[in-house]
Parts: C-alpha cells; sequence; structure tokens
C-alpha cells in the first residue's frame, strides 16, 4: 500500500477526482446531506432544550441514545458490509432516516412532541447512522484509489465544512423565525436527495473472497478487533479516539445547555458563531494534506488535539451574552480546523492500513469504542453538570481531548516521518 501522506502530494490526484461520475455523485449526495443533517442535529437540540425544557440529565441522555445502538449493532454492521454490497446499505439507511426524522415535526405539528418521541427517533436513527457510516467509509475505497484517499477524504470534509457554515448559520434563524420542527423537516428531505444520488453511482463494487467465505458471526467480529489490536498505529488510534470520544461526549452533555441557558444567547447569535466553525472546518480540510506532510501522520493529530483542547477552554471562560461571551464562543468554533485535520487523517490511516476485505470490520471496531466510551462520556458529562455545574463539565471535557494526544505521542505515528508512517513496525 502506498503511504498515505505521499496521497496529499501526488500531482494530479485532484483532477481525476473530478472526472470520477462515482466519486462525484457520492460527494454531492453526501454534501446535501450533511447540509440538512448540521440543521437537524442543532434544530434536535433547541427542540429539547427550548421547546421541551429539557434537564441535564436529559440533555445527557438524549446525547446517549444517540450513541447507544452503535453498541448492540456496529460490530454486526461490520459484518454484514463485508458481506454484502455497500451502495444499498447507504441508500436504506439514507430512506430510513428521512421517514423517522420526519415525525418529529408530524408530532410538533399536532401538539404532541415529547422528549420521548426524541428518544425513541434519535434510538433508531442512531442505528442507521451506525450502518451508513461503516458502509460509507468501507465503500469509499472502491471508488477512488488508494492513493487518493487523502484526497477524497478532505474534499468530503471540506463540503462538509461548506455545508456546516450554511446548515449551521440558517438553522439558528430557521429555529428563531419558523420552529425546530421545520428545521428536522429539512434535514429529513435531504437524506431523500442523497439516497437518490447514491442510487445513480454505477461504479462495480470489489467483490471480496470474504463475500464468498463466511465464517461464523462472532468469529468475524473478534477477526476485525484482532485486526486493530495487533497494529501499531490502529492500536494507538483506537485508544486516542476512544479518549477523544469521551471527553467530546462530556464536553457536549452541557454545551448546549451552558450556551442557551447560562450565557442567555439567541439561537440565531448561536447558529451564526456555529457557522464559523464551519468556515473554519473549511480551512482544515484544505490545509489538511500539507499540514500531514509537514507534520507526518502521528504529529499533525497530536498537534490538532492539543489546539482543540485548548479552544474548547474558552467556552467555561465565557459569561453573559455580551460581546466578550460571544468572542470567546466564536475563538472555540475556530479550533474546528484542528479537528478537521485530525479527523480527515483518522479516516484516511484506517482506510489506507487495513485489508480491503477487513476495512468494514476495522471500521465497525473503531466506531464501536468511539462509541462506547462517548456513551459513557455523555452519562457523565450530565451526572458532572447536575452535580458540580456545567463549567465542571466543559473544563473536564476540554481537558481530556488534550491529554488523548499522549496515546499518540507513544506510538509509532509519533516517530515515523510523513513518508514512512505507513510502513511503521506492528
Amino acid at each position: 500500500m502506498g503511504a498515505i501522506d505521499d496521497r496529499a502530494s501526488r500531482a494530479g490526484a485532484p483532477a481525476r477526482l473530478r472526472h470520477n461520475p462515482a466519486f462525484m455523485r457520492l460527494w454531492v449526495g453526501e454534501t446535501v446531506s450533511i447540509f440538512g443533517s448540521r440543521m437537524g442535529g442543532v434544530a434536535i437540540s433547541f427542540a429539547a432544550v427550548i421547546g421541551l425544557g429539557a434537564t441535564p440529565i436529559q440533555m445527557g441522555l438524549l446525547t446517549a441514545l444517540r450513541i447507544a445502538p452503535a453498541l448492540a449493532v456496529s460490530l454486526f454492521a461490520g459484518v454484514w458490509v463485508d458481506r454484502l454490497a455497500r451502495r444499498p446499505i447507504l441508500i436504506a439507511a439514507d430512506l430510513g432516516r428521512a421517514l423517522l426524522l420526519g415525525t418529529i415535526p408530524l408530532a410538533a405539528f399536532a401538539a404532541t412532541l415529547r422528549i420521548e418521541h426524541l428518544y425513541a427517533v434519535m434510538f433508531v436513527v442512531a442505528m442507521l447512522d451506525v450502518a451508513f457510516d461503516v458502509a460509507y467509509r468501507t465503500y469509499l475505497p472502491s471508488l477512488v484509489a488508494r492513493e487518493q484517499l487523502i484526497d477524497a477524504n478532505s474534499k468530503l470534509t471540506a463540503s462538509s465544512a461548506v455545508a456546516e457554515v450554511a446548515g449551521f448559520g440558517l438553522a439558528g434563524w430557521l429555529v428563531q423565525w419558523l420552529s425546530a420542527p421545520f428545521a428536522i423537516l429539512m434535514d429529513a428531505l435531504t437524506f431523500v436527495f442523497s439516497a437518490g444520488a447514491i442510487a445513480g453511482i454505477h461504479a462495480e463494487e470489489a467483490r471480496s473472497d470474504h463475500r464468498r467465505q463466511r465464517d461464523g458471526l462472532l468469529r468475524e467480529i473478534a477477526s476485525g478487533a484482532r485486526a486493530v489490536a495487533h497494529d501499531a498505529r490502529l492500536r494507538a488510534f483506537a485508544l486516542t479516539n476512544a479518549t477523544v470520544t469521551f471527553s467530546a461526549g462530556v464536553f457536549g452533555a452541557a454545551y448546549m445547555l451552558y450556551v442557551v441557558n447560562s450565557l442567555g444567547l439567541s439561537p440565531g447569535v448561536l447558529g451564526l458563531i456555529f457557522g464559523v466553525g464551519g468556515a473554519s472546518a473549511l480551512l482544515g480540510a484544505l490545509a489538511a494534506g500539507r499540514v500531514t506532510g509537514w507534520l507526518g501522520v502521528g504529529g499533525s493529530m497530536i498537534a490538532c488535539l492539543v489546539i482543540d483542547s485548548v479552544a474548547m477552554m474558552f467556552i467555561p471562560m465565557a459569561s453573559g451574552a455580551g460581546l466578550i461571551a460571544v468572542t470567546f464562543l466564536v475563538a472555540h468554533q475556530l479550533g474546528d480546523s484542528a479537528g478537521t485535520v485530525y479527523e480527515i487523517n483518522a479516516i484516511s490511516l484506517a482506510q489506507s492500513i487495513a485489508e480491503e476485505r477487513m476495512l468494514g470490520r476495522v471500521n465497525a471496531t473503531l466506531r464501536f469504542l468511539a462509541q462506547a466510551t462517548a456513551l459513557l462520556g455523555a452519562l457523565a458529562g450530565g451526572a458532572v453538570g447536575e452535580l458540580a455545574g456545567l463549567r465542571a463539565a466543559l473544563v473536564l471535557g476540554a481537558i481530556g481531548v488534550g491529554a488523548a494526544a499522549l496515546w499518540l505521542a507513544a506510538s509509532p505515528l509519533a516517530r515515523h516521518s510523513p513518508k514512512a508512517a505507513s510502513a511503521a513496525p506492528s
């Protein structure tokens, strides 16, 4: 396999991707879907906090229910993604999410929306998210050459950032002018568009030997875990990302309550602030290849986690709804560029190292670990917010993200140059 850092620098890769119709359909579909998801995710939080008066424990539970299904289905999803064609899985997951999210505005318009409804929808949508994400990350390498993965993931992440700028910015004002359910309805419609775009992809998927030669389900799940455990780079990333997702879960459980209730900022203003994060993420996506070329995979991920941790600390420092508080919130959003570079390297790392026949199970194993720790983090964040205050939860989450870099610093990734990173011994 070619070094994943080399992918970022090979001349001509961007032009080839632009002339790849299968990738372009996936890119367009995902961009529209992510635009809706950014609106819908913010709108659901606003619906819970503003419309239903959710408490810290309820927000922690809502976050947990977005995560919990991954513990039950992600490992099984990895096996089935390796066994079956990936495109039909993507289409079915998109349509299922559209139908489920559509029930929220219907219930709101009928004045019957309750927090339990949000719990139920989030639980099932989260299961479909797992199926889609595992299939998506496994499907991409069949559409582009392996030496183009950094470039392809950078393009997808860049368009995600553009969608974040527009989606977050529009979401706040839609909630303020119209309603949170209307923004959630827009999210549902974008999943329909994404399904249509993916349905138009006619590229033939590679048929791996695993699809013809199947072992027991539990043995296949275990083989994915072994593939991660036996590679020093994947093992270090798994530990790093588990620490990051736990800390982000703690932080996320308190964030919306703090900025809405403690700071008193309006949905419209928050939407614009979130949009700054999208612009920052776009810059990170555009710079990811160059940063990785300078620092290597491990070095860039370590630096980005430290930067992201510092940026997160601006949130608990904010107080009131004045200019200083807004400035601190904007400073936090600027850290999204670092988080984006980390994410692109993380995705490309697994796609590059794992064998094609194992890629679904490797992705599922990594996702399972991340979601398990995120679930624990969300529940811990809700409890800390309730018992010690929202600021304490925010500080704990920010420190944890920075501390996660220690796993990478002690791994082979930190000691190899960009060109040698993919050849590191396990």
